[in-house]
């Protein structure tokens, strides 16, 4: 009996609007949830991070990627689950009590979160959130997390900005320190089934992120229109995350529908991904908008030339001569989805036909490819480091941090400056 009533309770609710289900969710979860102390502490000893760190997507990614470097550097206190339940499991454990928190979750759902965790958490503990989003407007539900954290890291000024709309001077721009770990590869083109002497061109596109934002049918457009059915030519496309999308994948499968255009799907671990990014020519990104841009900017560090949409986050590591930058325009975000359609939004447009002709350039140049590659790479080597994540933590009074910023900042040519910690609204 009480499984029918909560399965008709469920029903009811799946009824509801759901921009009134999501502000109910995250406006309820705000109200019950424990916050952190209005003054965080003045000196924490090392970090915790905590998100979904065993799942397959940029966040869980991230987590990853931060913990690594604060263990690098002598910084880790901690690695723990943290997130909504079904998505990842409960913690119930104790954190330690004079650990920083690093929550790799975005403000929507840190409320519900930490209602999953031990009440007296967050007493005297300084909070960080390390928000990640793709358009240049807040949604209503990031507004209610906004309190749950001392400070928010933004991995890209683009974000940063508009994070600033919701916590004003309390954003920093901490690019992510994807240089500053380890990049294991593995697989090669024959492990891969790709042919040695075609060019090959890879999109990388997990469907839950997003597929109008991620945009793969430009990319299939923008292959074609550079490349026809050229066999010497092949257009890789990888999927993930589309169990629960199985339209979307059937409209990407139709779309590519040629002898030169490969679909692989499901997850690969994090170094399999990156042995198929080095084993291709180009990397290809036409997303309408990048909070970061992993995967570019992985294959920026493997030494792959990128074309990429020139607009949102992923300006945080391109230049127009570190990466080959397609034109856009802006137009109103429209997400079949629901998760970007946010009043006022835009999002890019990106030029198939400039994308095509990028395309063609780089296919027919050797030496243009490995150029933009190099420049590609020194560049994200230089401003991918460690060195802005250790110097926010100083400037947080993370005790330890400042030594290993002072230590590190000679190697990189850098002096500590209160400039590359000013809210977001700055570029620096």
């Amino acid at each position: 009996m009480k499984k029918a009533i909560l399965r008709l309770a469920h029903g009811a609710w799946r009824t509801l609007p759901r921009e009134f289900r999501r502000n109910a969710l995250a406006g309820v979860a705000a109200r019950l949830a424990p916050k952190p102390d209005l003054a965080p502490p003045e000196a924490s000893h090392g970090v915790v991070v905590a998100g979904d760190i065993a799942g397959f997507n940029g966040l869980a990614a991230s987590a990853r990627m931060l913990h690594e470097v604060l263990v690098r550097h002598g910084l880790a206190r901690g690695l723990v689950p943290l997130g909504l339940p079904g998505v990842v499991p409960a913690y119930a454990g104790r954190l330690p009590p004079d650990a920083a928190l690093l929550a790799v979750v975005n403000a929507p759902f840190l409320p519900a979160s930490l209602l999953r965790m031990r009440r007296d958490t967050l007493a005297r503990r300084r909070v960080i959130g390390m928000w990640a989003w793709e358009l240049p407007v807040m949604p209503p539900q990031w507004r209610g997390g906004a309190g749950f954290a001392h400070e928010i890291w933004a991995p890209s000024p683009f974000t940063a900005t508009a994070l600033e709309a919701i916590a004003p001077g309390r954003v920093r721009v901490v690019r992510y320190p994807l240089a500053g770990i380890a990049l294991q590869v593995e697989g090669d083109r024959n492990e891969f089934g790709l042919p040695a002497n075609a060019l090959v061109v890879l999109t990388v596109v997990n469907l839950s992120s997003g597929t109008g934002r991620k945009n793969p049918l430009g990319a299939i457009a923008a292959f074609k229109a550079a490349f026809a059915t050229r066999r010497d030519c092949i257009l890789v496309l990888k999927i993930s995350g589309f169990e629960s999308y199985p339209d979307d994948l059937r409209m990407i499968r139709e779309a590519a529908r040629a002898p030169n255009i490969r679909l692989i799907t499901g997850t690969m671990p994090e170094p399999a991904l990156r042995g198929l990014i080095a084993a291709s020519d180009i990397v290809l990104s036409l997303h309408r908008a990048e909070g970061f841009g992993l995967i570019p900017a992985t294959a920026m560090l493997l030494g792959r030339p990128v074309v990429a949409t020139g607009w949102s986050g992923n300006l945080a590591y391109m230049t127009p001569e570190t990466a080959s930058l397609v034109s856009y325009r802006l137009v109103p975000a429209e997400d079949e989805r629901g998760v970007y359609q946010v009043p006022g939004a835009r999002w890019a447009a990106p030029d198939i036909e400039d994308a095509a002709m990028r395309l063609k350039t780089l296919s027919g140049d050797a030496v243009a490819r490995a150029t933009l590659a190099s420049a590609g790479q020194a560049y994200a080597r230089q401003i991918l480091g460690p060195a802005q994540m250790l110097e926010a933590l100083a400037a947080s009074g993370v005790a330890s941090a400042e030594n290993a910023w002072k230590k590190l900042a000679p190697e990189v040519g850098l002096e500590p400056t209160t400039e590359r910690l000013t809210v977001a609204c700055s570029t620096s």
